[in-house]
């Protein structure tokens, strides 16, 4: 994307407010803000179904939106902090089969969103002794069994502050997504740990700076946490919060939910147990029941096996048609069905076909949330 797209882009963010998903909607319909501006008169043909309002939006005057973005682009270009807008190769692309996918994400870290393994470890602001204790264990384990893992979750108090911590202790990258701007940190209490986190993980945000910190901003930033994630481990939550949020999206999305059990009556445990006992949520006992029901310890096989010398040569007779998904997955990681569909170009009966073939192969596995893992 060119920097005239990419203020564009930025531009359309702030043109007043538009529901995420149309947002996408008419990114993924133009490519990006400066294609949609050289059309902003005729919505009625790229979008039939568009209101009054949106047409009077985009059909305006996108003078102070501009200015707004050029301002951010200065700001963020002094700060090192990265614009990454969707369909770019450093944006997240588990976000980009969510239909309300943020149209821009800006990004202070070095880590890698698109790493091979992703969980979000959420729950109460208010954790006890209990949820702590199984934070720590649970990513001790973690370290063990599946160390290429990004652990996201949301710098609050409680089990999301707690996750980043471990986390760095351990060795791991984390990411924070916040709800505000990248000029600013909330709670300011977390601080230090932000700062670690740039250097071993990173701070994300769809918020440009200056943005208020308001309570309808940290709901909407759950669905980045859930949809950047191949799954959720909800840690301590009462019947209402935040981390029951996210669970649902992640639901919502196809991700797979995990919670820990409390016991009955507990306050903080009440919302794992009901999604349990309304089987939303998996059961979660240890590091390794997650790992297994992921498929990840097919990773970890692997890696002991290249420790011990042997190499796994697999693609020696594949197809040029297997090879062009089995070269996407290795590059990309695990993908769904419609991903492949759109990477490939190929039909639907044609790619269902190649991905049975290389199942029976032992090429690929299909694995939780309907993605397709590359056994390599």
């Amino acid at each position: 994307m060119t920097s005239e797209e990419k203020l564009y882009t930025l531009a359309l963010t702030q043109l007043g407010y538009i529901g995420p998903d149309i947002l996408l909607l008419l990114v993924q319909k133009t490519g990006n803000g400066k294609a949609l501006y050289d059309v902003r008169n005729e919505l009625d043909s790229l979008m039939p179904e568009c209101s009054e309002r949106l047409k009077t939006i985009i059909g305006g005057d996108w003078s102070d939106a501009l200015k707004a973005a050029e301002k951010e682009m200065t700001f963020c270009d002094t700060n090192s902090i990265d614009i990454l807008c969707f369909g770019e190769e450093r944006y997240p692309h588990r976000l980009e089969d969510c239909v309300d996918a943020p149209v821009v994400l800006y990004y202070k870290g070095k880590t890698d969103l698109n790493c091979k393994h992703v969980i979000n470890v959420v729950g109460t602001r208010h954790c006890t002794s209990y949820g702590a204790d199984i934070v720590n264990r649970f990513i001790s384990d973690l370290r063990l069994l599946c160390p290429d893992t990004l652990i996201v979750s949301g710098l609050a108090y409680g089990i999301d502050i707690n996750s980043h911590t471990q986390a760095l202790d351990k060795g791991f990258d984390t990411v924070a997504v916040v709800a505000h701007g990248l000029d600013t940190i909330y709670p300011s209490s977390h601080r230090n740990t932000a700062v670690r986190m740039i250097r071993q993980g990173g701070l994300l945000s769809e918020y440009m700076s200056g943005t208020k910190i308001e309570r309808h901003n940290f709901v909407r930033r759950n669905r980045i946490v859930a949809g950047m994630s191949d799954a959720c481990l909800i840690v301590e939550s009462a019947v209402r919060g935040g981390g029951l949020i996210t669970a649902r999206i992640a639901q919502d999305y196809g991700r797979e939910v995990f919670a820990v059990p409390g016991r009955l009556g507990d306050k903080y445990s009440e919302g794992c147990n009901l999604l349990i006992r309304d089987s939303r949520a998996a059961l979660f006992t240890s590091a390794e029941d997650l790992v297994t029901a992921m498929g990840w310890q097919c990773d970890v096989e692997l890696a002991k096996a290249k420790a011990r010398g042997i190499e796994l040569s697999l693609f020696q007779e594949l197809t040029d048609d297997q090879r062009c998904i089995a070269d996407l997955l290795k590059k990309h990681g695990d993908l769904q069905l419609n991903q492949l569909i759109v990477k490939t170009g190929f039909a639907i009966a044609k790619v269902n076909q190649l991905l049975f073939e290389m199942e029976m192969d032992g090429i690929i596995r299909p694995m939780a949330g309907g993605n397709y893992h590359l056994i390599q």
